[in-house]
């Protein structure tokens, strides 16, 4: 019997809050109230509370962050692998306000791995340019991208902090983009990265390599993204191959 009443407690506890967070009594980046206050509010133990606090901090609605306290965390930005699509077409479709900072555009030399990205040769004159891209506000993928040359000094003229790339390609400059070929995998954060994506250096982050071809099966865009993993994941859906 009293297992049960503690469910019920710690469990009204969390209700409470999540509702309040979901309805944004607590909005993000604020701070709950402290341990004490909550027992007071609802009357209940210390251990309850730091249970109903945990199971809210499994269920990604608020995070504990050390000698500081527990805030509500950005809810997670789910992103589906099943089209082409650039970062602003995919935080629009999820009802987030895209925005850029831009840290370097600049002419480099293809190592090798960017070369044959982009069937060119190594040594080969690209234009690299590197942005943090935010949803709401709050940095979530540190973009590396990666152009041929003649169509790369065009785009980097353009306002890089609200034009996106692939809508300059196909809309400005007639360049259309018909497939991609992608790369996922799970890294930790170097520290150019995690400070740019504002986490701790070695934090989990997903790294993207991402090659999209024109027509004529031609590369256009090599891109190394890399996004945050408390705050994005990707779901796709598969067709089962029906054995013959």
């Amino acid at each position: 019997m009293a297992v049960t009443q503690d469910s019920l407690l710690y469990s009204r506890v969390e209700t409470v809050l999540a509702s309040e967070i979901n309805d944004r009594v607590l909005k993000v980046g604020d701070q709950l109230p402290t341990e004490d206050s909550l027992i007071a509010r609802f009357e209940v133990s210390r251990i309850t509370v730091r249970r109903a606090i945990q199971n809210l901090v499994s269920r990604g609605l608020v995070e504990i962050r050390r000698g500081k306290g527990t805030f509500v965390a950005a809810p997670r930005i789910t992103q589906e692998l099943t089209e082409l699509s650039g970062f602003v077409e995919d935080m629009h479709a999820v009802g987030r306000k895209p925005t850029a900072r831009v840290i370097s555009k600049e002419i480099v030399t293809a190592d090798t791995s960017v070369a044959g990205q982009l069937a060119l040769t190594k040594g080969e004159r690209v234009v690299r340019i590197r942005r943090v891209r935010l949803a709401d506000g709050v940095p979530l993928s540190f973009d590396e991208t990666y152009l041929p040359l003649e169509i790369g000094k065009k785009i980097i003229t353009n306002n890089l902090k609200v034009e996106p790339i692939f809508s300059l390609l196909e809309r400005k400059y007639d360049v259309p983009l018909i497939e991609a070929e992608y790369k996922l995998d799970a890294v930790a954060a170097e520290a150019e990265v995690a400070a740019a994506l504002r986490v701790k250096q070695g934090s989990p982050i997903f790294r993207i390599e991402r090659t999209s071809y024109s027509t004529g099966n031609q590369p256009v865009d090599y891109e190394k993204l890399y996004y945050r993993g408390d705050l994005v994941r990707f779901v796709t859906r598969l067709a089962r191959k029906v054995s013959r």
